[in-house]
């Protein structure tokens, strides 16, 4: 696929969701940009701000299967990755296929269920595979988790670890809408659900196809340097504790890179890496207990390594001078 396909494909994706989802095109985009990237994302707000629903748009127009799982606490990780049970009337074991094996997964609320469970979905972030009774099996491409949760809640919760967090490609939130999008919210859904009447604008194909093309883009030398720079700067941040990791570095520079094919570019550029630096970056970050107690505080911390590394001053526009995606 070429890159000014992967754009209009993008396009397409986009504008299909916002007939269900009022605004927003910031998140819209960050999830497509962890779809395209094969990377997960995190829905971090507010309930009732439209964050299953964006997942649940998303899924419906790209033609892919989809599973939602209601993570609570007495989930059990073979929900999720499957399970060998011993059939009586056909006198086997038979595989029940857990929540996983499907394209899109949304894991709702995955700070409700315990550690033991939130840690079965570790291997199949990361290695697009499950290992169950000694058997390895690997989940069909595209495979992408999408999962909310609530940041204000306490009780009943338990915190998503660092390694969790860490397979996470990016985290983002919803936002409350303006009022003229809070106008149009409720005429939309006064009386009918456009989410219903939702029809796929891409096949499993495409996405596939699009998530092995993306890397035709340009990555100077430079680019490899700025952002290694600012992994190097969170690890010595005063109020961090654990810096960005080489899987942070690496899914910053796919997510650079994507957002270049979005804005219509076939190279990446210092800006691309900036505005992807936060929602790709802040979670994967550990600050310092007392830090903690402010709110977004990794975000600030990052925009602040962002603002203290030396911008490559290289003239991006004269030096890749095709720009083939308009």
């Amino acid at each position: 696929m070429e890159l000014k396909e992967i754009k209009a494909l993008a396009d397409r994706i986009q504008e299909n969701v916002s007939k269900v989802i009022v605004g927003k095109p910031e998140t819209t985009q960050h999830v497509l940009i962890a779809l395209f990237a094969s990377g997960h994302i995190l829905l971090e707000d507010l309930p009732g701000l439209g964050k299953t629903l964006l997942a649940k748009s998303i899924a419906k127009s790209i033609g892919c299967d989809f599973k939602r799982t209601q993570f609570t606490p007495d989930l059990l990780p073979s929900d999720i990755t499957g399970i060998n049970f011993y059939s009586p009337k056909e006198g086997e074991f038979k595989f029940r296929p857990g929540s996983v094996f499907t394209n899109i997964m949304l894991a709702d609320e995955i700070n409700r269920a315990t550690p033991r469970t939130q840690s079965s979905l570790l291997e199949c972030m990361e290695e697009r595979q499950v290992s169950i009774d000694g058997v390895t099996m690997k989940l069909e491409s595209p495979f992408m988790v999408i999962a909310t949760q609530n940041p204000v809640e306490i009780q009943g919760t338990f915190p998503l670890p660092e390694a969790q967090l860490d397979r996470f490609m990016i985290k983002t939130g919803m936002g409350y809408p303006t009022h003229e999008e809070s106008d149009e919210i409720m005429r939309r859904f006064n009386g009918e659900n456009p989410l219903a009447e939702l029809t796929p604008v891409a096949t499993k194909e495409e996405i596939q196809d699009a998530q092995a093309s993306f890397a035709k883009v340009r990555v100077g030398d430079d680019i490899y340097r700025y952002i290694t720079l600012i992994a190097d700067a969170s690890r010595r941040h005063p109020e961090v504790v654990f810096g960005v990791s080489p899987r942070g570095t690496q899914a910053l520079l796919r997510a650079a890179q994507i957002k270049a094919i979005l804005a219509g570019r076939e190279f990446v550029t210092p800006d691309d890496v900036k505005t992807m630096a936060v929602p790709v970056l802040a979670h994967r970050i550990v600050i310092r207990n007392l830090s903690r107690l402010k709110a977004n505080q990794a975000e600030e911390v990052i925009r602040s390594v962002v603002a203290g590394v030396t911008v490559p001053t290289e003239d991006f526009a004269r030096a890749n001078v095709r720009e083939v995606l308009e």
